[in-house]
């Protein structure tokens, strides 16, 4: 089992928190999620109680103390691409999850760096494989 942290826009917007319940409802079938919170319909654009610091070096810690990095980076964030890019320096494995028919575009940033796996998806229910064939993945690397 992994210990997972879980990234999705919060200030950025939040019309894909639906989206991200169920992929955090999925990525619990591996391990522990730290950040099930992303999910919350209670969680608005205004973001979370507290001062930016105190979220800022909780957050920190958090992504410190994960095995693993699962961001859906649909939804634009600068939060998420800083997240992953600590991620990336901190040599934890990194999948993003792009939905292919949003109408957007996936930063080069991030699907072309090397420390991030990108896969694209059109239904949660798609994110089932992705998921399998990531952990397990991670699994091979481990033996």
């Amino acid at each position: 089992m992994y210990v997972i942290y879980f990234a999705g826009s919060i200030r950025g917007g939040r019309d894909d928190f639906a989206i991200y319940t169920q992929l955090i409802l999925k990525l619990a079938q591996f391990g522990r999620v730290l950040t099930e919170h992303v999910g919350s319909s209670a969680l608005t654009a205004d973001g979370e109680a507290g001062l930016p610091r105190e979220i800022h070096d909780r957050d920190l810690d958090w992504l410190k103390s994960a095995d693993v990095v699962v961001a859906e980076v649909t939804t634009p964030s600068l939060g998420v691409g800083y997240e992953i890019g600590r991620a990336t320096q901190w040599e934890k494995p990194v999948l993003c999850l792009f939905r292919n028919d949003a109408g957007r575009t996936l930063s080069s940033m991030i699907s072309g760096c090397p420390g991030v796996v990108v896969r694209e998806y059109s239904t949660v229910d798609d994110t089932e494989v992705i998921f399998d064939d990531f952990f397990a993945a991670l699994r091979t690397d481990r033996e």
